[in-house]
């Protein structure tokens, strides 16, 4: 093989950056996607996440008991526009300009300063500057300010003087940077559940998103309840002490559903905090009824919010979702067999409810095994090969599983040999559907064990006993853009809904975006995921342009398939604001309503035409 051509390497080449410089040229390394606002965890929403936890860092040190936030859309020349007011002790006027805009400078780092902060790293605010096309930034303390304002990080102008009337704190304004994050736009219902979860996880906070206020009383209490409402089976059980806080219940759904914050920060994938707890409750469970019941039984259907404030948090990412401090566990144990011990005692009838859910958990559990042994004599081979699974090579060897691996659920051979002709065979499995699968509402988790196919899905995804086992970072559920694909996939999402939900919550299912359109011409080709898109592309690229409909993914060629999979795949996270709506929604869509469902669907379709 020819090495390639020796190219100078001097001096010259070697490059310094400034730290705000550096965080534009590499942003994935500070904020992690970017993304254009239709995902809860894109960069815009980071870059709001990191200006707030500044204001509530200055709550929970005791100044200041309300944020005043405010993002306005686009008007005219004007783009998005962000901003923050806190009632904190604001930033000390001769240190504004350098903690916004250079790295590794702050009060984080003096814990008399702040105790339980989770930007340690002091990057969060100069991340924002350096992302922003304009950021402003004022702080007024004792009746003075200052006033910085920069350009894609770069000051542009300073000014300080006299402001009697300001209160104490701190303003931030911004707009996201269109060079960095393309176009996007702010989901009203994303920023309301991040208000929501500041407001619940610091009790006595008062929030205001556009003159919409958000507090809570009950701290987690209310987050739970807001999460499960009536399914609850007894009295949300609540503790609260210095260093934790947590709630607890149980409802007849399967598998376990949490909720957990260090330091305010959501921890979506959990981590060492929340093994704790459930260790932690399991053992104060089995203490106070004197037996030995199996985590299983007892976790089975729990739903449970848990905050921790450490003052050295250690995150395994960036984007904070994984504790990994290891030790907090001893305190963590002993803190939640008290305050579940002293719930039990106090509450007598929601003690006898949840026996009496463990028991029926007992119950289930002992049938299911049953039928899962009647499953694995018919299918003794399952463990060696899983039919229509076709594995992605870093499962193989001394690696089951791994986070940057995705599996896509698709229908018939055809969609699936195009795509595994045209995937990364080290990154991405494909399990193909031979047609609909079963409508899985309301039965019985047994009822997987006699679906050969879902079995199987279920066997490839290594969740049958808890989704801990989940093998792939991502579940993709890929289907025609028809009435057919749009069926098989409300089946699969009924199907995670109602047996493993927690993959939902958890942020784990995602719908693939493919083309709809293909217009070309001899030079050019472009795809479209809309009819608008189509219209664009035609009226960009000629009328004489050749326009193809996709009825399927089975007529997307492997070549043409393997960049709507690649870098710039297209993927929509399937996401659900609370718990307790879920049941309803099923029961709507996939229960045996029919009359009331098709009068729905009547009724809107008259209205779109």
């Amino acid at each position: 093989m020819a090495r390639a051509k020796s190219q100078d390497y001097d001096e010259s080449k070697i490059k310094t950056l400034s730290s705000l410089e550096h965080i534009r040229l590499r942003t994935g390394m500070y904020i992690g996607r970017l993304g254009d606002g239709s995902n809860p965890d894109d960069g815009i929403y980071v870059l709001l996440k990191e200006v707030i936890d500044n204001s509530v860092d200055e709550f929970i040190m005791g100044a200041g008991e309300r944020i005043t936030v405010a993002i306005a859309p686009p008007s005219g020349d004007a783009d998005w526009l962000v901003s923050v007011r806190d009632r904190g002790r604001g930033i000390p006027l001769g240190k504004v300009v350098e903690a916004v805009s250079i790295i590794n400078t702050g009060a984080k780092y003096n814990d008399e300063v702040f105790q339980f902060s989770v930007g340690l790293n002091g990057v969060g605010t100069k991340a924002v500057n350096a992302l922003s096309s304009r950021f402003r930034v004022v702080a007024y303390r004792e009746g003075r300010f200052l006033e910085a304002v920069f350009e894609k990080g770069v000051l542009r102008s300073k000014r300080e003087g006299e402001a009697r009337r300001e209160p104490t704190g701190t303003l931030v304004e911004f707009t996201p940077d269109r060079e960095i994050f393309g176009e996007y736009s702010f989901n009203r219902e994303f920023v309301e559940k991040r208000m929501w979860n500041y407001a619940y996880l610091n009790s006595g906070l008062t929030l205001a998103l556009d003159g919409t206020e958000y507090a809570s009383k009950n701290g987690l209490h209310d987050l739970l309840d807001s999460e499960v409402g009536e399914s609850a089976l007894y009295d949300i059980g609540y503790w609260r002490g210095e260093r934790m806080e947590f709630a607890f219940t149980h409802t007849n759904d399967y598998g376990e559903e949490y909720f957990s914050f260090v330091n305010g920060q959501y921890t979506s994938d959990g981590g060492s905090h929340l093994s704790a707890f459930r260790e932690g409750f399991l053992k104060s469970v089995n203490e106070f009824f004197q037996a030995q019941y199996k985590g299983e039984d007892i976790r089975e259907g729990v739903a449970a919010a848990v905050s921790v404030k450490l003052m050295n948090p250690v995150f395994e990412s960036q984007t904070k979702n994984k504790l990994g401090n290891t030790d907090i566990k001893p305190w963590i144990l002993q803190e939640v067999k008290r305050g579940v011990d002293e719930f039990l005692r106090k509450n007598p009838q929601a003690a006898k409810r949840l026996q009496e859910k463990i028991v029926t958990n007992e119950k289930l559990r002992t049938e299911l095994n049953i039928v899962k042994k009647e499953a694995k004599e018919a299918a003794r081979k399952i463990e060696l090969r899983i039919p229509n699974l076709k594995d992605c090579k870093l499962h193989l060897g001394d690696v089951p599983k791994g986070e940057e691996s995705t599996i896509f659920l698709t229908e018939g051979l055809s969609a699936a040999g195009s795509m595994v002709s045209s995937r990364n065979v080290y990154t991405q499995a494909i399990f193909s559907l031979r047609g609909k699968p079963e409508n899985m509402h309301a039965r019985k988790r047994t009822a997987i064990y006699k679906n050969e196919e879902l079995y199987n899905m279920m066997m490839a995804l290594g969740i049958e006993n808890d989704i801990e086992g989940l093998r792939y970072g991502r579940i993709v559920v890929a289907t025609d853009a028809d009435y057919d694909g749009f069926h098989i996939r409300n089946l699969l999402l009924t199907f995670f809904l109602t047996f493993f939900e927690e993959l939902i919550v958890q942020g784990r299912v995602y719908i693939l975006e493919t083309p709809l359109f293909r217009v070309r011409t001899k030079k050019e080709t472009r795809y479209s995921y809309s009819a608008k898109e189509r219209d664009e592309a035609v009226k960009a690229l000629g009328q004489g342009s050749e326009v193809t409909r996709f009825k399927g993914l089975g007529e997307i060629s492997p070549n043409e398939f393997g960049q709507f999979i690649g870098e710039d795949i297209r993927l929509v996270r399937v996401d659900i604001q609370t718990l307790k709506a879920v049941p309803e929604v099923l029961e709507f869509y996939m229960g045996k309503n029919t009359p009331q469902r098709r009068e729905y669907i009547m009724k809107n379709l008259v209205a779109d035409l």
